[in-house]
């Protein structure tokens, strides 16, 4: 097949994610990125600096549905936007390997939350890192993505930031709490028991209806446990 050797390189946005469980803010990112990108491969990832993470199949089963319910057209449902968790591996340097093996043409954007901006010089072979992909950075809640951080990144790094139109304020870690309520009665624990269900219950309307099925049928996050079950099944 004939290739003009002008033509572009694939671009290629990698994002491994925690994913535990997945929620609206990934998917306002996943959109965002097949925007931008002519693939998307997304993986749900075993975190060092996080304990006590739901299992990986799970999560990475949450992201296969939260993908295939995506609204737009071509994304999600082997579109653009597709799982490839042969990606997933503890450390990101071995997941970037094995991408510029099965894209050994393409043009890599790593794809990282804000609040990680101080943390990325400490990753195993962050030099290494830096040397295969561009840095796109999202914006976080409560977490600046400009200052200090960012700058010292963009001294070892080719660093670009990520400009979606919303934010969605909403964190994974909410979900992975394991006591939502106390058994003491008191006026102030009283008060204190119904700010947390109001919490959960606010935070349980960011996760995709069909991924809260699954959370339920596999008895996963207690604290989700507490909201009304979704009326997408995730049966196929």
């Amino acid at each position: 097949m004939f290739t003009t050797p002008w033509k572009s390189p694939l671009r290629v946005a990698l994002f491994g994610t925690s994913a535990d469980p997945p929620h609206m803010g990934h998917q306002s990112i996943l959109l965002w990125l097949a925007q931008e990108f002519d693939q998307v491969a997304v993986w749900a990832a075993d975190n060092p600096y996080k304990e006590k993470q739901s299992p990986i199949r799970d999560r990475a089963q949450m992201l296969r549905l939260l993908i295939d319910s995506l609204p737009t057209e071509g994304v999600g449902k082997l579109g653009k936007v597709q799982v490839e968790q042969a990606l997933s591996d503890r450390y990101s340097i071995h997941s970037i390997e094995r991408a510029r093996d099965r894209w050994p043409d393409a043009r890599f954007s790593f794809v990282v939350g804000a609040d990680l901006l101080a943390q990325l010089p400490k990753w195993y072979q962050a030099k290494e890192i830096f040397a295969q992909v561009d840095i796109l950075v999202f914006p976080r809640p409560r977490y600046p993505t400009e200052g200090p951080a960012l700058s010292a990144l963009r001294q070892l790094a080719t660093v670009h930031v990520a400009h979606p139109p919303y934010q969605y304020d909403v964190s994974s870690s909410t979900f992975r709490q394991t006591h939502c309520t106390s058994e003491t009665h008191s006026q102030e624990t009283h008060s204190q028991e119904t700010h947390s269900q109001e919490t959960h219950s606010q935070a349980a309307a960011n996760v995709p209806p069909i991924v809260r099925d699954y959370i339920t049928e596999h008895n996963l996050y207690p604290c989700l446990q507490q909201t009304p079950k979704a009326k997408v099944s995730t049966h196929r």
